[in-house]
């Protein structure tokens, strides 16, 4: 995300793993997928952990042993449909309907959208088709955007087991998220934040809170530059 204000820009950058085409958030289309954020007692406190990343990242022993774990194909076909089976199953105990939720996308209008979408002279970069997450298509993959709804629901309840419901989860999440990036904004401008810029959006969850939360400002949405990723 980039947020601008008068004079001078705050760079909060967020980055996503599905497509998303150039374009403005309406305020009409907001209300889609609408939680209000909340900054009052209500919502978790927000804790900083020691460690910049999880021990199984970067260079330690252990992020090396899930690496190699995970580079071993047969292993990993293993560990990709577990990693699926424990979303749905987390979604299916939390009533979210992960299925139909799944369908009423995929039984849609929306493969009527893809030639007019579709751009036969991109030629992508070799790691953007690999698979990623559960899905052996990749960022491509079309199942993973009918997936993402879900998928981000039953996440977003696995991080706060302690919800009563998945909007309960939603302002906890999502309203420590605003807090941090207001607190963030106050601290180095505190001028009045007119544009949002969200690049690599995926389906634009966070960037619908954002527009909510900074009413006045114009919300620009695009689709990843591919071909400047290393």
């Amino acid at each position: 995300m980039a947020l601008c204000g008068a004079s001078q820009q705050l760079a909060l950058i967020s980055g996503g793993n599905g497509q998303q085409r150039g374009g403005r958030i309406s305020r009409s289309n907001r209300g889609l997928i609408k939680v209000q954020a909340s900054t009052s007692s209500e919502v978790g406190v927000y804790e900083e952990g020691r460690l910049e990343r999880p021990n199984w990242s970067g260079q330690t022993p252990l992020s090396r042993l899930v690496g190699a774990l995970i580079s071993f194909k047969p292993l990993y076909s293993i560990l990709k449909l577990g990693a699926r089976q424990v979303l749905i199953s987390t979604a299916e105990k939390k009533n979210i309907s992960w299925r139909k939720l799944t369908s009423d996308v995929l039984e849609s209008d929306v493969y009527k959208e893809l030639d007019s979408v579709q751009n036969p002279s991109i030629v992508y970069p070799d790691y953007y088709l690999k698979p990623f997450h559960a899905y052996d298509e990749g960022n491509l993959s079309w199942l993973a955007a009918a997936e993402v709804q879900p998928a981000t629901m039953s996440m977003i309840m696995r991080a706060v087991p302690t919800a009563s419901s998945v909007d309960e989860a939603k302002e906890i999440v999502f309203g420590n998220w605003l807090r941090r990036i207001e607190e963030h904004h106050l601290k180095y401008s505190g001028n009045p934040i007119l544009d949002i810029l969200d690049i690599g959006c995926s389906v634009g969850f966070g960037t619908r809170q954002l527009a909510d939360k900074f009413p006045t400002a114009k919300v620009t949405v695009s689709k990843f530059p591919l071909l400047l990723l290393p």
